[in-house]
């Protein structure tokens, strides 16, 4: 999400007419490290570090994993196990009655992988975790980071996943000039941040920030974007900011979709351009944490391809 907010900065400040924002993420190839191999270990068993776990799912400000932090997020704001159970499942759901009615299809660019030894390629067209929905097996599995009383736990987080995703940005004169069609506006955006052991709840800080630059008012906004890196992320999001789940994440979230990590600000961005064509909707807004107490959210209007407001 910030490679879209600083693309957007970049057309503004006139250094550039068109910018293509992208993110990635392979988290199922991050490396496991052996940080003593470098200069050569010594005699003895030697240690190996998850990189995923180190360099992507650790607060280094309090050295835990970010699911205690999703699990004191839960108790703070009182959210049950069953609650976030329910979210993950609802998520699952609506990412599934998405994919049957081809809601994804224009987001997604389809992945050929050759076939081996005379075999067919194979087309990779849908996500593949979306299926993986087990109810009774999701109710049933065990804390994931707080063994005691721990409400969050593997199902009702996000999985980890790979994904990337490619948004292009141009200013009003260009797309005029070259008679590119536009999706949608980038009205507004923001930052904003607070203790790193609360980075679950800063995008309820953010949104609203975001929607008052862009000179809106909440009552304004048609549709929600809000990351899923673990269901309380989005549960208690909405408690904060008072929404209703009719209008969040509609084609499901990151707890079926997948979150991987440098990507899914610029996908909840992409998803939410096209939820508001899907829905003939005019504002959004799409809210993402980050590891550090951090949250960005960007404002997107959807606009008729006729130009006439660029």
């Amino acid at each position: 999400m910030k490679a879209v907010m600083l693309a957007a900065q970049t057309i503004q400040t006139g250094q550039a007419d068109v910018v293509i924002a992208a993110g990635a993420e392979s988290m199922t190839n991050v490396p496991y490290y052996l940080p003593k191999m470098r200069f050569g270990a010594k005699y003895g068993h030697q240690e190996v570090i998850d990189g995923v776990q180190k360099d992507g799912l650790t607060d280094v400000y309090n050295n835990y994993s970010m699911g205690v932090a999703a699990d004191e997020t839960a108790e703070e704001h009182q959210i049950s196990r069953e609650a976030q159970d329910d979210y993950a499942i609802s998520s699952y759901k609506r990412a599934q009655a998405a994919t049957e009615a081809g809601l994804f299809k224009d987001e997604i660019v389809p992945v050929i992988i050759p076939g081996a030894r005379g075999k067919p390629d194979t087309v990779v067209s849908t996500d593949d975790e979306i299926t993986n929905l087990n109810e009774s097996k999701l109710r049933a599995m065990r804390p994931a980071f707080k063994p005691n009383g721990g409400t969050v736990t593997a199902p009702n987080s996000s999985p980890i996943s790979d994904g990337a995703v490619a948004i292009i940005l141009i200013s009003g004169q260009k797309a005029r000039e070259l008679k590119i069609p536009v999706l949608a506006l980038i009205r507004g955006s923001a930052d904003a941040e607070q203790d790193p052991s609360r980075f679950t709840t800063a995008p309820s800080l953010a949104i609203p920030k975001a929607i008052k630059r862009a000179g809106l008012t909440a009552e304004q906004v048609d549709f929600y974007e809000i990351n899923e890196a673990f269901s309380v992320v989005a549960c208690a999001n909405m408690k904060i900011l008072g929404l209703n789940s009719d209008n969040v994440n509609v084609n499901g979230g990151a707890v079926a979709l997948g979150h991987p990590l440098g990507c899914s600000g610029a996908r909840v961005i992409t998803t939410l351009i096209s939820v508001l064509r899907q829905k003939n909707a005019k504002i959004g807004v799409a809210g993402i944490c980050n590891g550090g107490g951090g949250a960005s959210a960007v404002v997107i209007e959807r606009v008729s391809e006729d130009h006439a407001k660029l």
